[in-house]
């Protein structure tokens, strides 16, 4: 599967998700790994490599050295959504 039809899924199971359970602290409750899983397969979506380096060199402890290539990934990734970011806010009709 793809990962834009995994987001699909995602996004579709977050607004059932929505749909069903009302506003408030239990939809947050009831919903909060769908749409944290929705999130983290958007950042995937977005910026594919720095997003699988994040998630290979920062999801478990290690050297310094490690510890080093972690912090630049996490770099690196927060500058690829940054340039996404204005990419989509000037290609945006809401604002």
């Amino acid at each position: 599967m793809s990962r834009e039809d995994r987001c699909e899924r995602m996004e579709r199971a977050l607004r059932e998700c929505h749909r069903r359970v009302p506003s408030g602290p239990s939809r947050d409750s009831a919903c909060r790994h769908l749409n944290h899983a929705f999130a983290m397969c958007l950042v995937s979506l977005a910026c594919p490599h720095e997003s699988d380096a994040v998630r290979a060199l920062c999801s478990t402890a290690g050297t310094a050295l490690k510890r080093h290539q972690c912090q630049q990934a996490q770099l690196s990734l927060s500058l690829c959504l940054s340039s996404n970011q204005h990419y989509f806010d000037s290609n945006n009709p809401l604002t």
